[in-house]
């Protein structure tokens, strides 16, 4: 389960593109990358699943709670716009339906 939120930054508007988008096709990719100056330590993990928004009750609460564990700024600010939720409930690589991977061959 990966949960994401609206923060608090400064925005023109809380009714941001991609949540419109996740809304009419819940799809959601998520990517993370490692850079390095040394490109035997570069890779990338491409994740695919579906994605839910979250506008207020319990799950929205939950999720808040379980950012602003890791992220010190939420404990200060908390995100005043929705959350997204990406994956599904059992958060497993087979829930998904695409988990790829890159890591140099010195990985």
């Amino acid at each position: 389960m990966l949960y994401t939120a609206v923060d608090a930054k400064p925005k023109s508007t809380l009714a941001l593109r991609r949540l419109d988008n996740a809304r009419a096709v819940p799809r959601a990719v998520m990517l993370v990358d490692h850079y390095a100056e040394e490109w035997a330590a570069l890779w990338w993990v491409r994740i695919d699943g579906r994605a839910r928004v979250i506008d207020s009750g319990p799950e929205f609460d939950h999720a808040l709670q379980l950012l602003a564990g890791k992220h010190e700024q939420y404990l200060r600010d908390a995100p005043p716009g929705p959350d997204m939720l990406e994956g599904t409930q059992a958060g497993t690589a087979a829930a998904l339906d695409l988990l790829g991977a890159w890591l140099t061959d010195a990985q």
